[in-house]
């Protein structure tokens, strides 16, 4: 039998790609990886606890948004109201959506991005179910389908996602982090990110996708420092002590600016449009930047097979068709304001029409006010 050669020295490159190459898990044929084997079993329960957790905050941040609204009508219908930040109600809402936001940090410790991310579509649906249920809204046509279509795509994004565990320790979030991959990335989305902001701010360009495409590429880097914090975070807890290496501060820091700026110019956009708009249309843009972010930076789809992918993306496109219908035109559903109508008044030859002004305690004002004017004072004349 020939000697086996010692095994030469290895410098740290090398090491970072063992420890990665020991870190991936694609369920490739073999002894214990069946589907009903302990290791397939171990890796798809952290993926499903992960996807819980999401669900869970999501749900939550839906509770949380309508217990705010309904704090707001009942301030509304106050004689005297006092502003909405001194109601204990809305401070439990506030409360409530602090703790989904928690969830949804601790989920991207167990599972990947793009299995996460595109959760989002479950505060949606959630939010309207309960606006049905409590607080007396219409349940539409469309509602039942978009519900109907955001649960299918849920299900096919948690069945075909990729497979993958992955520990995430603070040398992980190194080598990615100096990765060509994210060097080319980061470079391209500052690019963009310099372009539209040279737009919106120099130009006063100010359109709804200029807005949310700043504020996804700002989500890109988001998700990308949550994973990194709460994955080290996880790591510390399971295993090794993680947060005394600065990687961990630094995406400690990104995250928070990150965050700081999407509210920005996410709050600008929701003033300038409709929220029927914006919500699906932001939810789309977070969830492609998002799934975008964790195939080149954490590389979760490496190995995966096209049928996987394909089955992936369109359970992405059934999700976003179903946050679309739900979310279509919901804005405009008041209830129908009140006309007075000159025609059946006596003595009175007018036919229009007078519209309440929703903006002010006034009923508007009539087409033609200066002829209704010159009538009037001709009958008191007359009389």
């Amino acid at each position: 039998m020939a000697a086996l050669a010692p095994a030469g020295p290895r410098d740290a490159a090398s090491a970072a790609l063992d420890e990665l190459s020991l870190n991936f898990t694609y369920g490739a044929p073999g002894p214990g990886n069946g589907s009903l084997s302990g290791a397939w079993y171990d890796r798809n329960q952290i993926h499903l606890f992960g996807v819980l957790l999401a669900i869970l905050g999501n749900l939550v941040i839906s509770i949380s948004l309508n217990i705010q609204k309904y704090s707001h009508l009942q301030l509304a219908q106050q004689e005297h109201p006092r502003p909405y930040f001194k109601s204990v109600l809305w401070w439990g809402g506030v409360l409530l959506m602090a703790m989904g936001e928690m969830g949804n940090f601790a989920a991207y410790g167990f599972a990947p991005i793009t299995l996460i991310a595109p959760l989002g579509c479950v505060s949606v649906t959630g939010s309207a179910i309960i606006s049905v249920t409590f607080l007396k809204d219409n349940l539409r046509a469309s509602d039942l389908l978009g519900m109907t279509l955001a649960f299918a795509g849920t299900y096919l994004l948690v069945s075909f996602a990729p497979n993958i565990t992955q520990a995430i320790s603070a040398r992980t979030v190194q080598y990615y982090f100096v990765g060509w991959q994210f060097l080319i990335y980061m470079i391209l989305e500052i690019l963009i990110f310099c372009i539209l902001l040279y737009f919106y701010k120099r130009k006063g360009v100010k359109h709804m996708v200029i807005l949310l495409t700043l504020v996804a590429l700002l989500a890109s880097l988001t998700v990308i420092s949550v994973k990194a914090v709460s994955g080290m975070i996880t790591f510390s807890m399971t295993d090794k002590m993680q947060l005394t290496y600065p990687i961990f501060y630094i995406m400690f820091v990104i995250m928070i600016a990150s965050c700081v700026f999407q509210v920005k110019f996410l709050n600008q956009a929701t003033k300038l449009y409709n929220m029927t708009t914006v919500v699906p249309v932001n939810h789309i843009f977070f969830t492609i930047s998002a799934i975008i972010a964790g195939i080149i930076f954490y590389q979760e789809f490496l190995g995966a097979a096209f049928l996987t992918v394909f089955v992936y993306l369109f359970g992405c496109f059934l999700s976003f068709l179903g946050v679309f219908l739900v979310t279509r035109n919901r804005e405009k559903e008041h209830l129908q304001q009140s006309y007075i109508d000159f025609g059946n008044i006596p003595g009175k030859q007018m036919l229009d029409k007078i519209q309440p002004d929703s903006n002010s305690l006034s009923y508007g004002t009539l087409p033609d006010g200066s002829d209704s004017t010159k009538s009037q004072s001709g009958e008191k004349k007359e009389v």
